[in-house]
């Protein structure tokens, strides 16, 4: 759990969940990475089945495309629980969070992406099978981090917040180090 921790730059927090996505043909399974700073979806992958793999993948590319978070927070799905899963976390030197069992408020920056995400897409367009909702999957993640403005972010987008701040996240230094 992350009681007591104020969030105060990008890549201090990240956070994962999995959630269900109702399709006309069968559920599908959208696994996502948010930083909690900027609430950017740094990566996700939607599935047809709850595969460990689709987690790791997701980790993987999150891990592979931004700086490194200081914690990493989910709950305690057996996809996130496994060796499998945090020897990647572990051997990149960030700490492994878990939110308590049955705590879905432990995850809220997550939990409410998901109602965005499904009130403000999924059942609109009302996805006939899978392929539909990774094609209106990927256009909503582009449309939220890019376009789509938050209250609890000054009116800004979360690709704005992120990027604005980027320099603060704590490991930027040894980032431009070994890029620069």
């Amino acid at each position: 759990m992350l009681d007591g921790i104020f969030v105060t730059r990008p890549n201090q927090v990240w956070k994962s969940d999995i959630t269900y996505v109702p399709t006309s043909e069968e559920y599908a399974y959208k696994t996502a990475i948010i930083d909690v700073y900027s609430r950017k979806i740094l990566s996700y992958k939607v599935t047809a089945t709850l595969q460990q793999s689709s987690c790791i993948d997701v980790l993987k590319e999150a891990l592979n495309k931004f700086l490194h978070p200081e914690i990493f927070n989910s709950d305690q799905g057996s996809q996130f629980a496994s060796e499998n899963f945090y020897k990647n976390l572990l051997k990149n030197n960030i700490l492994v969070s878990m939110d308590g069992k049955g705590r879905a408020l432990d995850n809220i920056y997550i939990e409410r992406y998901w109602r965005s995400y499904k009130y403000e897409n999924v059942y609109l367009f009302r996805y006939k099978n899978i392929f539909e909702a990774k094609s209106r999957t990927a256009d909503y993640v582009s449309f939220y981090n890019s376009d789509r403005i938050h209250a609890s972010l000054d009116c800004k987008t979360p690709n704005e917040i992120y990027f604005e701040n980027l320099h603060r996240s704590k490991n930027y230094e040894k980032f431009i180090k070994l890029t620069g």
